[in-house]
């Protein structure tokens, strides 16, 4: 077994800071979003999600890539969301293992009624303090490590999907 390659003393403070910041903003967020509509930041998410596919449908194993869900952790999600009147579930015509999710009307009502907080709480707390140059660097930044773990994740969702039968 080779050596670890330790982290520098910069390296630390930065993973460390980087760290300490996604965990504060997620909490800030599923703060405000419990607080302002009642509801975890998962469900907003997709909304979000349902509201931008094509005719507001998506299938379920698409749906838990999308928001880079398991697939029970969805699954959990949508039983809740479909209770609230948010989303549809309905069997696949040509595959009895899969399912659609379908955005309802009164789903779209409750994203675009929480959405104008989000979106202030999200400006307030991560683009405000930033520069123009800043926010490109952060683009930039998370796109180079969102390319380096998609081909790791993209694996891991191979594996769950044939390890379950269906799309729950």
């Amino acid at each position: 077994m080779s050596e670890p390659r330790w982290l520098s003393d910069e390296e630390q403070r930065v993973w460390r800071d980087f760290s300490a910041a996604v965990s504060m903003l997620r909490a800030h967020l599923e703060g405000q979003l419990q607080r302002d509509s009642g509801m975890p930041h998962t469900y907003y998410e997709v909304l979000v999600v349902l509201s931008e596919a094509p005719g507001r449908v998506l299938r379920m194993s698409d749906l838990a890539l999308a928001t880079r869900s398991s697939r029970s952790r969805l699954s959990h999600a949508i039983a809740r969301m479909e209770a609230n009147g948010w989303v549809r579930r309905e069997a696949c015509p040509t595959d009895k293992r899969g399912a659609f999710a379908h955005l309802t009307p009164g789903g779209l009502a409750a994203l675009e009624e929480a959405a104008p907080g989000h979106v202030e709480a999200v400006r307030a707390s991560l683009f405000d303090p930033l520069t123009p140059e800043q926010v490109k660097q952060l683009g930039e930044i998370s796109s180079a490590v969102i390319a380096n773990l998609t081909p790791r994740c993209a694996e891991a969702a191979r594996e769950e999907l044939e390890n379950l039968d269906g799309d729950g």
